[in-house]
C-alpha cells in the first residue's frame, strides 16, 4: 500500500473512529460491515500496528504509514472471512463460562470416554 507523502503520523494520530482510518488509507469499506465488526477490526488493527512498530522500528514516516495501511486492510479482511468468536481477540471469547458443563465433561465424569 502506498500512502501519499502529504499524510503524516500527526494526521494519523488525530483520527477518531474506524471510518476515519479507512478513509485516511483509502480503503474501500462497507459501512454496515464496519458497524457490526468495528471493535474487532480496531482491536486487530491496534495489535498489528504494535507489531509494525516493534518489527519495523527504522521506517520513515511514509513507510510506517504504508505499513499501517496494510495492517488496517488485513484487519478489515480478517473479519470478512472469520467471526469474532473464531479470532478470540477479546478475553471474553477466551474464557469458559463458570456455569457451563459440556457433554464431554459429563461423559468423562461418567467414565464414557
Amino acid at each position: 500500500m502506498t500512502v501519499s507523502a502529504s499524510k503524516t503520523l500527526s494526521d494519523f494520530k488525530k483520527l477518531a473512529d474506524a471510518e476515519d482510518y479507512l478513509r485516511f488509507f483509502g480503503i474501500p469499506y462497507n459501512g454496515e460491515f464496519v458497524n457490526i465488526n468495528r471493535l474487532h477490526i480496531l482491536k486487530q488493527f491496534s495489535l498489528l500496528i504494535e507489531e509494525v512498530d516493534r518489527v519495523f522500528s527504522d521506517l520513515n514516516e511514509t513507510e510506517k504509514l504504508s505499513k499501517y495501511g496494510e495492517a488496517l486492510t488485513e484487519a478489515y479482511q480478517l473479519f470478512e472471512t472469520a467471526s469474532p468468536l473464531e479470532t478470540k481477540l477479546f478475553k471474553v471469547f477466551q474464557q469458559k463460562p463458570k456455569n457451563f458443563v459440556s457433554l464431554e465433561d459429563l461423559a468423562r465424569a461418567a467414565g464414557e470416554d
